[in-house]
This record gives structure tokens, sequence and C-alpha cells, in this order.
């Protein structure tokens, strides 16, 4: 089986981690904490980070200390992983859905300024498969009408909008090291951010609010710390980020190279003013290629080639369909990008290890599927 992705750990991750536990700090506290969020932050050309136990954390946490709450709302884009409107309701806030851009596949912008309302505080952009969003256009509408604006880079190691990267391009740059991540410390998370005050409320937000005097509290925290043991993995990542990029764009332009004469698929695509890092090298069908979604995905797991389909929309979702809550999103919209890459998207294997002979099986089985309705 080719997997759709598995970690590579090709640096100093087990010398970093064999050092952690021979110091015997293992959990929160510890030099390649420290180390970790400055390597990365200075990666993200910002001065601050502060590591955290997952990308949901970090954006749940980037909320909460930016004074999103009850009768807030948070615009998302339509197609995401659910996770962004997990975190927006556990504020207790609202999100509020928009489409997305066909080429992109993340938040559609102009369709962002009809989404606000005298409740809207934030704007939450996603990074879709590692394109980023258009920052430019999201942060001059959230000047023009007062919001805060954060990005989630879960999926976007590196992507770069006019050359500079994502993460410092809004108030808080939420990443995730989950285990199929460019970069990865098994689980984990980040924020990154330019303001001392937001920083070290951050810091104290994670750490259930310890400050001196020891165990006395003035505010309601969280536990949301990475430990040593993970950062000294994430340490190990960053040192090669460089090239774990460099290596996920050879596998785009590998796979690109290959099925491109291929009408009846379309590829991922890279704006002039963006650098895609494509976590996942997504295809969308088109009516002519053959069978649907579901049976090529099929076809390709009985020939050992792993796949995903993309995200289900939230306005798809049957936990929000069936509603029970008014900080749930308003589905009844119409969110026709959304429901498209969904109905015809699906991503191939873009593990980091994979070789040029293993994509071009991957492709050769995808483009087989062109006559599979023939043939089944």
């Amino acid at each position: 089986m080719i997997p759709v992705c598995e970690p590579v750990f090709d640096g100093n991750e087990a010398v970093y981690v064999a050092d952690c536990m021979a110091s015997g700090w293992v959990s929160s506290v510890g030099k390649y904490v420290t180390q970790f969020e400055e390597m990365f932050s200075a990666y993200c050309g910002v001065p601050y980070g502060i590591a955290l136990t997952s990308g949901t954390t970090a954006l749940h946490l980037a909320l909460v200390a930016l004074g999103i709450g009850h009768g807030d709302e948070v615009i998302i884009p339509d197609f995401t992983l659910i996770v962004s409107a997990n975190v927006v309701i556990q504020t207790g806030a609202r999100p509020v859905l928009v489409d997305v851009d066909p080429q992109t596949w993340c938040i559609d912008v102009t369709q962002i300024e009809a989404a606000i309302t005298p409740a809207t505080k934030a704007i939450m952009p996603v990074h879709m498969y590692g394109h980023p969003c258009d920052m430019v256009a999201i942060n001059d509408i959230a000047r023009r009408h007062n919001l805060y604006v954060i990005e989630d880079c879960a999926e976007a190691h590196g992507s770069e909008v006019n050359g500079e990267r994502v993460g410092g391009l809004s108030d808080a740059g939420c990443f995730s090291f989950y285990g199929n991540k460019t970069l990865t410390t098994g689980e984990g998370g980040m924020i990154v951010c330019r303001d001392p005050v937001l920083a070290d409320k951050l810091r104290l937000l994670r750490n259930q609010g310890f400050r001196e005097p020891r165990f006395v509290h003035d505010v309601v925290a969280f536990n949301y710390r990475m430990t040593n043991l993970q950062a000294a993995i994430g340490v190990a990542q960053t040192e090669k980020a460089d090239d774990k990029v460099t290596r996920k764009r050879w596998i785009a332009q590998t796979y690109t190279e290959l099925l491109l004469d291929c009408a009846e698929l379309e590829l991922p695509y890279e704006a002039s003013w963006a650098k895609n890092t494509y976590w996942m090298y997504g295809v969308l069908l088109n009516e002519g290629f053959g069978a649907g979604k579901d049976a090529v995905m099929h076809h390709l797991k009985l020939r050992g080639v792993d796949t995903r389909s993309f995200f289900c929309p939230m306005h798809l979702q049957p936990v929000f369909i069936k509603g029970g809550s008014a900080s749930y999103p308003d589905v009844r919209g119409d969110f026709p990008v959304s429901t498209d890459l969904w109905e015809r998207g699906l991503y191939l294997p873009t593990g980091l290890g994979l070789t040029r002979p293993q994509l071009e099986v991957v492709a050769a089985h995808l483009l087989a599927c062109r006559d599979l309705e023939r043939t089944v």
C-alpha cells in the first residue's frame, strides 16, 4: 500500500529525544520547548511562538485570548475540516459560513463582506491543502471593519503570500504538527504572533493560568502545553523545514507532469502571488473522467494506492443540519463551490518519503480509472 502520508524522521529527531530523556525533562518544561518556539516563529518571520498540544487547541486558544465568546460571530470557509467550526462553537461564538474560491479552494474574499454583521469579531481563513488565502484582501477587509484575523495554517507550513510566510500575516497564525503534516511532532501545535502582550496572554492561558504567587489564579485557563519530548522532535523537523517544503513541491510538480495531459482531471492551482506547499495533492474528477469519486477511490485502494476524499463542507455536516444550538452555523445558504469540491475531489499520496517510481504508479492507476465504468 502506498499511504496518503507517512512521517519522515531523517534528521536529529532521535538524538534530541534521547538527550531530552537523559536530562529527565520530558514534560512541558525544558530547553527544547523554548528552542522550538524560537526556531519555528523565526521561520515564520515573527518574534513569538507559543507551543501547544495541537492545531485545534491553537485555534481555540487564539480565539479565547482575543476575547471571542458568547454572542460573537467568526467568519470561516464552508469548505474546511470541522475543526474550524468546532473551536468557534466551543468559545460560545457562532461560525458564519462563506463559500470558497474555485481555483485556490480557500475562502472567497469577494463574499466575506456580505457575511459581516454587527456581531462579527474575526475572520478565520484556512490555507487549504497548502495554498495560502488572499491575505492582502482579507486583511484589508478586517482593517476596514475592525476585525481580528486568525490564520489556520495547519496545512501550510512554509506557504507564502507575496514572498512572506503564512502565520505572520494576521493577529495570530495557528499551526498543527500532527503526524501527517509537513512538519510533525506526532501531535502538537503552535501559535505565532507579533504582539508581545498577546503572546504573554497565550502563555498564561495555555498553562492553567499559573503565575506568582503559585497556586493563586486570577483567570480560568487550560492545559494546552506541549511536552519537551514533542518539542525535541519539532526542533529537528524545523532544522529541515526548507528541504521538506522543497520536497513537497517536487512531489506536486511530478504529479502535474504525469497528469497534465488528462483533460478529465482538474489539478491544483498556484496563484501568481502565492507559494503553494501542496500539503496534499488534490484532484477534481470531471464529468468525462469515468466513474465517480467513491468508485475511483475504491479502485485505487484495491491496487495499493491510499487516497482521501476532500473535506465535507460545513453546510452538509449532519450535526449542524440537525441543529440544537444557537452557536451552530446557519447551513441554509448556497455554497456551490464547496459542494462541488466535496463531490468531485480527492487527494493522492503526498508523503515526503515518496519516490518517483511510486508517484508514477499512483498516476498510472489513477489514469486507468478513466475506463472504470466500462471495465467494472
